[in-house]
C-alpha cells in the first residue's frame, strides 16, 4: 500500500503495476518499502527485495523516469546503501557489481542536481542521500565533504532558533530529525565529526519533538503531519544523544501541559502561512494516556484524496470550538486555493501553575472578522493527570466586535448565534452515554468520564480517524456541545476524569484485539 492506495495482484512483481497516481509511484520509486522487506529479514522478504531491486536497475537506471528527481533519488540512495548487505546477500560479482555501479550513478546525479530540490525536507533528503553515498562508496569522500557541508548549512536555515520549522507539521520536523541523526551517525562510525551546524540542528530540533510527543510515544496530529510510525520518535531521540527539553512548556506554536501518565498537546499559534497543508486548528487539543489516544483530532487526510485532504484541515475536524459551522480559517480561492485565509491573527497564549497542577489559557480571533466573537479556551490539568478541567467562552470585546455580533445575530441568527465544541475519540475508545455523561473506556481497561455543565446539548455522533498506513478511513466517535450564543459573553465548562487512580507502575502491554472491520467508516 502506497500513498493510500492498496493495490493486491499477488502473482504480479511491482513494477508491473499501474500506478493510480503520481503519488503512489513517488512511493515506489523512493524504496522505502525496503525497510519493511527488511524489517521482516526472512529469506522470501530478502530474495523479494533484492528482485525488486534489480528489476528496477534494469528498467530505470538510465537516468530517466518518474523516480528520477532529487528528492527521490536521495531517498532511494538513502535505502540502497542501509540494505545494501541484505540486497547483495547471495548474489554473484557480477550483479553486485551492478548495485555498486548504479549507486554511484545516482550519486553523481545528486552531485549535479541536489540543489533543484525544493528548499526544505525535499532537499534534506538530497543531500542525505549524497552524504551517505560519499561515505560508502570508494572515490566520492570528496563529495561527501561537500554535501555534508551543504546540509549543516540547509540544516541552519530551515530550522529556527528554537527547533521549529515554518510549516509547524510535526511529522516533517520528525522526518527531516532522522535524517539528521541519521548523517551525523553516519560520520561518526567513519570517525569524522559533523559540522557544527548540523549538529546544532540536531540539538534544537531535540526537545521541540519532545514536547510534541504523547505519552504513547506518538506525535501530535497537526498541520498535516500524522502520529508518526511506531517507535520512530523514540529511535530518533535516542539516537541524537540529546535529552534537553523546552523549559516553559511551549514550542513551534504548540502548548503542553504533562502529568503522570498524561500529556496534552494543544495548538498555540495562528496556522502557518508559506503551506498549502495547514490546518484551521488553532486552539485545538489532543490528549493520550499511557499507551492509549483518547482526545484526538481526524488527522491528515491527503492520502485518501483531495477531499478528505480538504474535510481534514477543517475546524470541524479538530478537538476545536466552531460558530455556525465555519473554521477559524478558510481555504482560499483562485490562485490562492488550497492556501489558508481569513484565519486567528492574535493568539495571545500563557501557561501557568494551577492551585492543584497546571493551566493553559489562550484565545484566537479568527471569528472576530466574521461575527465579532473572539475564542477564549483554558484547560487545566490536576497533579497526577488525572482530571482534566476545561473552559470555552466566546467574547465581544470591543464596541466593534460587540456591533458586528449585533448584526450578525439581526440577521442569519435572531435566535442566536450556533456554535459547537467537538471532542474527536480515538477509535478504540468505547463510548458509552451515561445520564449527563459520557464513559470513556480505553483498551488499557482504564476509564474516563466526560461531563458538561448549564444549558448545553451533549451528543455522541459519528467522526473518523485519518491514517496514513490504513487503505480507508476508520470510523471513530465524538462528542459534540451545541449550544447558542445569546449575549457578549458565553462559556460552556468541561471536564475529564479517571474514575480510579491508575498507579504510574503499571504498564499497558495487552495486545489489541483487532476490530471487526477497523477500515470501514
Amino acid at each position: 500500500m502506497f500513498a493510500g492506495h492498496l493495490l493486491d495482484q499477488p502473482d504480479s512483481d511491482m513494477w508491473d503495476l499501474t500506478p493510480p497516481d503520481a503519488a503512489f509511484e513517488a512511493e515506489r520509486h523512493g524504496f522505502a518499502w525496503l525497510d519493511d522487506l527488511a524489517a521482516v529479514g526472512d529469506a522470501p522478504a530478502r530474495a523479494r527485495a533484492a528482485r525488486w531491486t534489480w528489476q528496477w536497475i534494469d528498467r530505470y537506471s538510465a537516468g530517466r523516469g518518474p523516480g528520477w528527481t532529487p528528492q527521490l533519488t536521495g531517498r532511494r540512495l538513502i535505502r540502497l546503501i542501509t540494505h545494501a548487505q541484505m540486497l547483495q546477500g547471495g548474489q554473484d560479482r557480477a550483479a553486485c557489481d551492478t548495485l555498486v555501479q548504479t549507486l554511484g550513478q545516482q550519486a553523481l546525479f545528486l552531485r549535479d542536481r541536489w540543489q533543484a530540490a525544493a528548499p526544505g525536507l525535499p532537499r534534506i533528503e538530497a543531500l542525505t542521500g549524497l552524504v551517505l553515498a560519499g561515505l560508502a562508496l570508494d572515490g566520492m569522500q570528496e563529495q561527501a565533504t561537500a554535501a555534508v557541508s551543504a546540509l549543516g548549512r540547509e540544516a541552519d536555515t530551515l530550522i529556527g532558533t528554537q527547533g521549529a520549522l515554518e510549516s509547524r507539521n510535526p511529522e516533517e520536523l520528525l522526518d527531516i530529525f532522522a535524517l539528521l541523526t541519521w548523517t551525523t551517525a553516519a560520520q561518526a562510525d567513519m570517525g569524522q565529526t559533523p559540522p557544527a551546524q548540523l549538529a546544532a540542528a540536531v540539538a534544537r530540533i531535540a526537545p521541540t519533538l519532545r514536547l510534541l510527543r504523547h505519552a504513547d510515544g506518538a506525535l501530535a496530529r497537526f498541520h498535516g503531519g500524522g502520529a508518526g510510525m511506531e517507535g520512530r520518535l523514540d529511535t530518533a531521540l535516542a539516537a541524537s544523544g540529546s535529552k534537553a527539553r523546552h523549559a516553559g512548556g511551549s514550542a513551534m506554536g504548540y502548548a503542553r501541559l504533562s502529568a503522570g501518565r498524561t500529556s496534552i498537546v494543544i495548538d498555540a499559534a495562528p496556522p502557518p502561512g508559506g503551506t498549502g497543508a495547514a490546518h484551521a486548528s488553532t486552539l485545538a487539543f489532543e490528549l493520550t494516556s499511557g499507551r492509549r489516544p483518547l482526545i484526538v483530532n481526524c488527522g491528515p487526510g491527503a492520502s485518501f484524496g483531495a477531499d478528505w485532504r480538504r474535510a481534514g484541515r477543517a475546524t470541524p475536524s479538530h478537538s476545536a470550538l466552531v460558530i455556525a459551522g465555519a473554521s477559524s480559517a478558510l481555504l482560499g480561492t483562485g490562485a490562492e486555493a488550497g492556501w489558508l485565509a481569513r484565519g486567528p491573527v492574535d493568539v495571545p497564549v500563557r501557561l501557568s501553575q494551577a492551585s492543584d497542577g497546571q493551566r493553559f489559557e489562550g484565545g484566537h480571533d479568527g471569528y472576530v472578522s466574521r461575527f465579532g466573537l473572539t475564542h477564549a479556551r483554558t484547560i487545566e490539568m490536576v497533579s497526577g493527570g488525572r482530571g482534566v478541567a476545561g473552559e470555552d467562552m466566546l467574547l465581544a470585546l470591543s464596541q466593534a466586535d460587540k456591533r458586528r455580533f449585533d448584526d450578525t445575530r439581526a440577521g442569519a441568527w435572531p435566535a442566536g448565534l450556533p456554535y459547537q465544541i467537538h471532542f474527536h475519540l480515538h477509535p478504540d475508545v468505547d463510548a458509552v452515554p451515561d445520564m449527563d455523561a459520557v464513559s470513556l473506556e480505553l483498551r488499557s481497561g482504564e476509564v474516563w468520564v466526560f461531563r458538561t455543565g448549564g444549558a448545553v446539548e451533549m451528543t455522541l455522533e459519528p467522526s473518523v480517524y485519518l491514517e496514513n498506513a490504513r487503505p480507508k478511513p476508520r470510523a471513530c466517535k465524538q462528542i459534540v456541545l451545541t449550544a447558542t450564543a445569546l449575549r457578549y459573553a458565553s462559556r460552556i465548562r468541561w471536564s475529564l476524569a479517571k474514575t480510579q487512580d491508575t498507579p504510574i507502575s503499571i504498564r499497558d502491554l495487552a495486545q489489541d484485539a483487532p476490530d471487526p472491520d477497523p477500515d470501514s467508516v
